[in-house]
Order: structure tokens, then C-alpha cells, then sequence
């Protein structure tokens, strides 16, 4: 793959994006939305590892550097990023039966930007923040460790409980499948790179199984490329092995500081 250096399409959606968490959001309902209406788009890969989402051609997309984020060629290139706003730009525009979302009227609509604002101002930052202590901080700090782990298991267990007995997050009866699910799913299916054990959270597990069945949802998380860490696939021995290294130092450090879990 090149490296990108400005727009390359000149009708429809372009999605510029990474494989993460937040990138995977928007390439699950893009496939998702053509699957079900036949809608076109172009991808461009940014690989947040070389920096082109700090380029200045990049930044008047996104001014705050970050994937993932689209343009509208059809809206007069209109440039949308941050994931939950992207989340309901599409479907506020290419979901005409409400098959991914619900009528901004219902009562389902705000229970929905109820869970992608949950979503986006916790599980997100508090799950990356771990991601970040565990794997990526070049020393390995015992307060920030348990103290960003343990609020991530804290928020896991709130989406346990809301899925014990649904389907789904949001919905009559056991729920109706939406981008209120699309949302977490990048996040949930990398809960092993920040240590997570979802054999802890069996309603989340079963419902991560649930929506990996969906054929658009296995193609949106191959774009651009399989992630390394999912919980639904499985990890490589090796990766599996880094896991439990870092399990026993979140464990100890969970001792050090008297972490107890507890939810909500």
C-alpha cells in the first residue's frame, strides 16, 4: 500500500482509516451499508505508525490528526471525522429503512447516542489508556496500570449487565443490532491488548460472537487489514504469551494499590 498524499476519489464516500478500534467502526458500517443498499466507497489506508494523520493534507480533513475521518464527495466534499459523529452522518444520510439506526423521533434514538456517547467518552479513552500503560509506556507504572485496567473491567461489566439478557445494546425486546453495536465492537474485540479476559463478561462475549457472524462485520474488520489482538480470533502464540506476561505485572500491581473489582 502507498503511502497516501491527498484525496484520490471524486464522488462518493472516502474513508480515511487504520486498523483500530475507532478505524474499524466506520469500515463495519460502510460494509455493512453497502451489503444492505448497495453504497460504494474508497478507502485509504493511514498508517498512524508513519504519522501521515499529523500531514498537512491530512489535517485540513481531520484538524486534530487522528483516523478515522471521511469526505463527502457527493456533499460537496464535506469533511467529517471523530467516529460517533461519522457514525450518525452515515446513517442519518444512507440509512433510509433504519436498519442501522433508529428514527431520531424514538426513544431507542437517544438510547443509542446514550451508549456510542458511553462508548466514545469512556470505554474508548479509559481501554486506550490502558492499552497505552500496558503495551506501549516504556516503564511500566503499577498505579497507572490497575488504576486504567481496573476502569475498563469496571465499564465492561456495566455492558454486561445491559447484555445479560439482549441481544444487542439498544431495541425492543432483545434489541435490534445498530450502530449502537458498532461502536464498541473494534474496542471489545481488542479487550486482550489491554489485558481483559472477556471469559469475565460472558454476555459481552456472547454478543461479540453474535455480531462477528455478520459477514459485512468480519469484511469491515479487514480494513485495511486484520488487527493483531482480538478476542473473537484468537491471538498468535507468541502474542498469547505477551498477554499473560502482562496480565501477571497488571495482576501484582492490582495487589500493590488494593484493587478490588467492582461494577457499576
Amino acid at each position: 500500500m502507498s503511502r497516501p498524499t491527498g484525496l484520490v476519489a471524486s464522488k462518493g464516500i472516502e474513508l480515511l482509516t487504520w486498523s483500530t478500534p475507532n478505524g474499524f467502526k466506520i469500515s463495519i458500517l460502510l460494509e455493512e451499508l453497502k451489503e444492505a443498499y448497495g453504497l460504494q466507497y474508497t478507502m485509504q489506508g493511514i498508517d498512524i505508525m508513519q504519522n501521515v494523520q499529523k500531514e498537512p493534507w491530512f489535517t485540513a480533513i481531520n484538524p486534530n490528526g487522528r483516523i478515522p475521518a471521511i469526505v463527502d464527495h457527493d456533499n460537496g466534499g464535506l469533511a467529517v471525522f471523530e467516529g460517533s459523529a461519522i457514525l450518525s452522518y452515515l446513517t442519518r444520510r444512507h440509512d433510509p429503512e433504519r436498519r442501522f439506526s433508529f428514527a431520531p423521533d424514538s426513544d431507542d434514538y437517544t438510547r443509542a447516542e446514550s451508549w456510542i456517547a458511553w462508548q466514545h467518552g469512556g470505554l474508548g479513552p479509559m481501554q486506550g489508556q490502558a492499552n497505552h500503560f500496558v503495551r506501549a509506556a516504556k516503564e511500566k507504572i503499577p498505579y497507572a496500570m490497575q488504576r486504567y485496567v481496573g476502569e475498563t473491567e469496571r465499564l465492561y461489566g456495566a455492558l454486561d449487565t445491559r447484555l445479560k439478557d439482549r441481544d444487542y445494546v439498544v431495541g425492543d425486546g432483545r434489541g435490534k443490532y445498530s450502530i449502537a453495536d458498532i461502536a464498541l465492537l473494534g474496542w471489545v474485540d481488542f479487550a486482550p491488548l489491554a489485558t481483559i479476559d472477556l471469559a469475565k463478561f460472558p454476555a459481552v462475549l456472547a454478543w461479540l460472537r453474535r455480531c462477528y457472524e455478520r459477514p459485512a462485520v468480519k469484511r469491515g474488520f479487514a480494513v485495511p487489514s486484520l488487527g493483531s489482538f482480538s478476542a473473537y480470533r484468537g491471538q498468535e502464540p507468541e502474542a498469547a504469551d505477551k498477554t499473560r506476561e502482562l496480565t501477571k505485572l497488571v495482576d501484582q500491581a492490582k495487589e500493590q494499590y488494593g484493587y478490588k473489582y467492582a461494577s457499576p
